[in-house]
């Protein structure tokens, strides 16, 4: 355990009024905060989302290790005391789960560091695991803190000059988006592009930046840099401004292209609202699509011609077997681009020239 609080406070369910936060483990989420003596909040505290919580683990479930901020993956052991942040999650693979209402034992719903409590999960998942919080951490006035205090100043307006940025959205949860937009920021940095990369919904996890990361984008940000754990029942406008903040710092940054991640599926609601509005889509010149099989593709792609999105081409899980990338061709008439292709230099300049003039 963890020697932020000593053992006997522990076993006895005392909390002192101040920690030491730099013995304590922090959480990819809170990458952001700094690490320094912060006090716990006094008196009745109602979380919100983006609320940081200091918490105990009581119980093993399907998480067992917690994403530290430095990419490391931490093993976890009953009794740790790890610094999280609460938010939302859906995850039809995994847990649908949501901000409680007050400091009760919840879970640990998400390896990046989220705590909330679960409604509902996916037959094949384990239980969550359970975690008793101790207290919301605070600045030394007493303010309870919260994500959104340490985040990028919001830019509510697009750049000026604004890189070519193409997008990568999918049928669903584990379809292959991630994946895509690495190897598609490996390929375009092979050819000479300077890759920023920015993942604009989903949950707080430590290993799709740094994959990213390894691909060759630079800068790489996500949501938590906007201070959300997760996008999960957060407001369009919000979605809005955390896109063009995102977008905002990587042109700053100097860099040539923008690839973006759009979490789960098109049926998300986030994900659709997003993909509606015409102040993100003023932010994006073209789609990649991925999906778990061709009549996901073929339907997905349906969906965003539509509403009247330039595709660019279909990539995801199901290029790995001959036969899906055949039916995918068939029945989008677009390239199919799996983990060589997109990750080949050429391959990667001629998506960039399928795109429409601005």
């Amino acid at each position: 355990m963890t020697a932020a609080i000593r053992a006997s406070a522990i076993r006895s369910g005392a909390v002192p009024d101040l920690i030491d936060a730099r013995r304590a483990s922090f959480s990819y989420v809170t990458r952001r905060v700094p690490r320094r003596t912060i006090s716990l909040a006094r008196g009745p505290s109602r979380p919100q989302a983006g609320s940081l919580v200091l918490a105990r683990i009581e119980a093993f479930g399907h998480h067992t290790h917690l994403h530290l901020p430095d990419g490391r993956r931490r093993q976890l052991f009953l009794g740790d005391v790890v610094i999280l942040a609460y938010g939302n999650r859906y995850a039809p693979r995994q847990f649908e789960a949501t901000v409680p209402d007050g400091l009760e034992a919840c879970h640990l719903v998400a390896g990046g560091g989220v705590a909330a409590r679960v409604l509902s999960r996916h037959d094949r998942m384990r239980p969550p695991t359970e975690i008793q919080p101790l207290g919301l951490l605070a600045d030394r006035s007493g303010r309870p803190l919260n994500l959104s205090d340490f985040a990028l100043a919001p830019r509510h307006e697009p750049p000026a000059r604004r890189p070519l940025t193409l997008a990568v959205v999918g049928s669903s949860m584990d379809s292959g988006k991630t994946t895509t937009a690495a190897y598609l920021a490996h390929g375009l940095s092979r050819a000479g592009r300077r890759v920023g990369f920015a993942k604009v919904t989903g949950t707080g996890a430590g290993g799709d930046p740094w994959l990213l990361r390894d691909a060759g984008a630079e800068p790489v940000l996500d949501f938590t840099d906007s201070g959300y754990a997760s996008t999960y029942l957060v407001p369009l406008p919000e979605l809005e401004r955390i896109a063009t903040t995102l977008i905002c710092e990587l042109a700053a940054a100097g860099v040539d292209v923008i690839v973006l991640e759009i979490a789960d599926g098109l049926f998300q609601l986030e994900t659709s609202a997003l993909l509606r509005s015409s102040r993100f889509r003023a932010l994006c010149d073209g789609f990649v699509f991925a999906a778990g099989d061709a009549m996901g593709a073929a339907a997905g792609v349906s969906w965003l011609r539509r509403e009247g999105l330039t595709v660019l081409g279909v990539s995801g899980v199901l290029t790995a077997a001959p036969l899906g990338r055949r039916e995918a061709l068939e029945s989008t008439g677009l390239p199919v681009l799996g983990k060589r292709e997109l990750a080949d230099a050429i391959t990667a300049e001629k998506l960039l020239a399928a795109v429409p003039p601005r």
